[in-house]
């Protein structure tokens, strides 16, 4: 199954480091599916799986931060995206009570959590939600990306354990 995987990659020419950087970018599945994907199908080093995921889990970050606000004013005009962006906060804000107690170190714990849906992503518009700056919100959701990144990455190692979350065995 490991081989057909990999040769099905192969013959899109791309890299594993480029697919780890790409599946990294990914909303919900973020570094959490591209580490175990690193480590354990490509067999690449934990050092250069962490840094092609952390990489990639932090591309899409910068924009989101800058510019959510003003896209999401100009599509509010739009009863779908309205809609759209209502259902987005309402999850945000019920799964963001951490962020919204204790603000940049309740961001950094709600990214550094291994779960989908705390990541980056979600990071990103719970740091819009709670209004918490720029300039604090970015080094946060890093310091939560690589938080994360560390404990996903030490599960795929056998150091710790955490059940069901992969669905896979270290080598």
């Amino acid at each position: 199954m490991r081989e057909s995987i990999l040769q099905f990659i192969e013959s899109f020419g791309l890299s594993p480091e480029v697919v780890v950087l790409l599946l990294a970018m990914l909303p919900i599945f973020e570094l959490r599916g591209s580490v175990p994907v690193g480590i354990l199908l490509f067999q690449l080093s934990p050092a250069q799986t962490a840094a092609f995921s952390i990489a990639g889990n932090m591309i899409p970050i910068l924009p989101i931060l800058l510019l959510f606000d003003p896209v999401h004013r100009w599509l509010s005009r739009y009863p779908a995206f309205e809609r759209l962006f209502e259902w987005i906060f309402r999850r945000t804000r019920r799964k963001g009570k951490l962020i919204e107690r204790l603000k940049v170190v309740g961001l950094v714990l709600f990214v550094s959590i291994p779960l989908p849906v705390t990541g980056a992503w979600t990071g990103s518009v719970a740091a819009f939600l709670f209004r918490i700056p720029f300039w604090q919100a970015l080094p946060a959701i890093l310091c939560g990306v690589m938080i994360a990144c560390v404990v996903v990455t030490l599960a795929c190692l056998g150091v710790i354990q955490l059940p069901g979350i992969f669905g896979v065995s270290p080598p």
